[in-house]
């Protein structure tokens, strides 16, 4: 499990992960949750070397430590991303053999290396970079890793027309350079891990809702009965989602349109100038693969309440797993009224 905050280490031990089962990659941590992954016994990934000196202070230096890198110029990163040379995230080349002399001093024994340079990876370029960091910062301190962490798992086609990734050409590529850069340096074995939470979770889950109002303004508008609060990830980085408008999916699309949500903000669109059949009020939309992000990056500005979530099993039956937020849940922090 890869925890960001509290309380996905909490659910991480709730499943009964512990140990090197979790790991806690954060930014700006509070103290508290640094105590309570150490306490976990997780692998505890550091985001800048400031956070050296302020773990063992808080926490106590754990045994197994790991780094999180950011290339900079090395690398283009991505939209989700974006350039690593203006990202918060991760050590930079020059600091990051120095990171980990400095975190033996209070006790780290064992080292791991991760990164997130880019989302929805598609090749190995990635474990190249990182088999060759490794070797290089081996050159430079002479430690050896325990596991090396690709970052953000592998991607999935969100068009139609996308092949599904060839993890069988990667996982080749990536074999021939862990031979390079680790087993012909002399530095394995070294386990290699993802964090494949999109592969697993991003094809199956499928944001379902009713058209609203159709509008004709300066260009045409489907507004639908969800919002950003229900998938964030359009608006947020103007990531594309495959829509399919139930019993019509052999019409023509022939009606470019906006897809909106009902949130008061201009980017609460699910699509932008996305060819559609002719939709009316009633219609149904399937919004594809938002199983990774739709719930999870939910919201509730403007008291936009999150949706029920329902589950179809293998069997066919659909039973509901999550209900719907109510008012209520919405109010429920407030102490009390003015």
């Amino acid at each position: 499990a890869d925890c960001s905050s509290m309380a996905e280490l909490v659910i991480a031990e709730k499943l009964g992960m512990r140990g090197e089962d979790i790991m806690f990659t954060s930014n700006d941590t509070p103290a508290v949750e640094y105590v309570r992954a150490k306490s976990l016994g997780a692998i505890i990934n550091l985001d800048d070397v400031s956070h050296i000196g302020y773990i063992d202070k808080n926490a106590g230096m754990p045994e197994l430590i790991c780094f999180r890198y950011n290339p900079g110029p090395l690398r283009k990163g991505n939209d989700i991303i974006g350039d690593p040379r203006e990202s918060k995230y991760g050590v930079t080349t020059d600091q990051i053999p120095g990171a980990y002399i400095k975190a033996m001093e209070p006790g780290a024994e064992r080292f791991g290396l991760h990164t997130m340079v880019v989302s929805n990876m598609l090749d190995e370029e990635t474990a190249v970079m990182l088999f060759k960091l490794a070797a290089m910062i081996n050159h430079d301190t002479g430690i050896k890793f325990d596991f090396i962490n690709l970052g953000g798992g592998f991607g999935i086609p969100y068009k139609p027309e996308q092949p599904a990734i060839d993890l069988d050409g990667i996982s080749a590529g990536i074999h021939v350079a862990y031979k390079k850069y680790i087993e012909d340096m002399g530095l394995g074995p070294v386990r290699v891990v993802t964090e494949c939470g999109r592969a697993i979770t991003g094809p199956h889950g499928f944001l379902v809702s009713k058209v609203r109002h159709v509008s004709v303004k300066y260009k045409d508008f489907v507004g639908l009965d969800a919002c950003m609060a229900n998938l964030m990830r359009p608006a947020l980085y103007g990531a594309y989602h495959h829509i399919t408008v139930l019993g019509k999916e052999n019409e023509p699309k022939d009606h470019v349109c906006d897809v909106t949500g009902s949130r008061c903000e201009n980017n609460d669109k699910f699509a932008v100038n996305r060819p559609l059949p002719t939709v009316a009020p009633g219609d149904i939309f399937v919004i594809h693969d938002a199983g990774a992000h739709s719930y999870a990056m939910g919201f509730q500005y403007n008291g936009k309440l999150r949706s029920a979530e329902l589950l179809v099993t293998s069997g066919g039956q659909v039973r509901q797993i999550r209900r719907a937020e109510t008012v209520e849940d919405y109010l429920g922090t407030v102490e009390s009224w003015p």
